[in-house]
């Protein structure tokens, strides 16, 4: 005997669904600057914390831009000394004020152009103490130190030491894994039990999330449409391309009943349960609403105190049809 369980939900068969990271949480770390690759900090799996150095780069690029930087600041603070210069003559009236003109636009130049140097650099990934250490130094550096822009794990590495990168070639991927994505496609047919908030389970897991996102294109190949979910896994247990199974759960009223499917028999084209009783056993009809794993939905007049037959159930009927 068992007693009927009232579920909450409707759990659906089980669909195949991908592990991804939320692109939200995902980071491709490039080189900012064309090098060489000297070192490699971390590798694919390692954590990483955000700010910590993932690797570092030797590029001459870096060490002409830094010259021209330097260069810049020597020859503003000389067109600075000479703007001051003139404007004192041209109050003395000892130079025209076209003279003064081609000064101060002498000077904005150059201030431009160590503004957009300095721009460079930072783009380069020096910070602001890097560059107040260069400009109080004067001493040129050709490593260039790549950092995590946020804290995750390392989950591509794209590049080896000694190897020649590109501006903006990727180095890493770099993903904050939890919360986590799950891409399920669903047939079209069952799309109408599907909504924002469904919930869905990862029985393998023993994981749960909702639906946040659901597609409108259906894909050809399986005429399914794309349900994308969100799931906290504090455990560690998914990764990224995890190939997965999964249920979604359908709200279900009050009135309807979860029993193993041992439990159900049919008759004169009804399906029936047995329920105890002090001096025997009641037939109950019972409409099924879900085939579930191993167990079955149906509305039936039950209550959770019944004990329903899950075992003997063909002798059972016999003596019931006998009767």
């Amino acid at each position: 005997w068992a007693s009927p369980e009232a579920p909450d939900h409707l759990l659906s068969g089980r669909y195949p669904g991908v592990v991804a990271p939320p692109t939200t949480q995902l980071r491709v770390i490039t080189a900012r600057q064309s090098g060489v690759i000297e070192h490699l900090a971390v590798a694919e799996g390692q954590y990483v914390s955000a700010g910590a150095l993932l690797a570092e780069l030797r590029s001459p690029e870096l060490v002409d831009t830094q010259r021209q930087f330097l260069d810049s600041l020597i020859r503003l603070e000389l067109a600075r000394q000479a703007l001051a210069r003139d404007k004192d003559l041209f109050r003395e009236g000892l130079i025209p004020e076209r003279r003064l003109l081609e000064t101060q636009s002498r000077q904005r130049e150059l201030s431009n152009q160590k503004d957009q140097l300095r721009q460079q650099l930072s783009l380069a990934g020096l910070t602001d103490e890097d560059l107040r250490q260069l400009t109080r130094s004067r001493q040129l550096s050709g490593t260039l130190p790549v950092r995590a822009p946020i804290a995750g794990t390392i989950v591509k590495q794209l590049v080896e030491p000694g190897q020649s990168v590109a501006t903006a070639e990727p180095l890493y991927r770099l993903a904050e894994l939890n919360p986590l994505w799950v891409e399920i496609h669903v047939p079209v047919a069952q799309l109408h039990q599907v909504t924002q908030e469904t919930a869905v389970l990862l029985p393998a897991q023993e994981l749960q999330g909702r639906v946040i996102a659901i597609g409108s294109m259906v894909h050809e190949k399986d005429q399914g449409i794309l349900i994308r979910a969100q799931i906290h896994d504090a455990t560690g247990q998914l990764r990224p391309g995890q190939f997965v199974e999964v249920q979604l759960a359908e709200p279900l009223t009050a009135d309807h009943w979860r029993l193993p499917t041992a439990a159900l028999l049919r008759h004169g084209g009804d399906t029936w349960v047995l329920m105890n009783a002090a001096d025997g056993f009641i037939p109950l009809p019972a409409r099924v609403v879900a085939q579930e794993d191993r167990t079955v939905v149906v509305v039936a007049p039950l209550q959770p105190s019944d004990r329903i037959a899950t075992r003997g159930v063909a002798a059972l009927k016999s003596i019931w049809l006998g009767e």
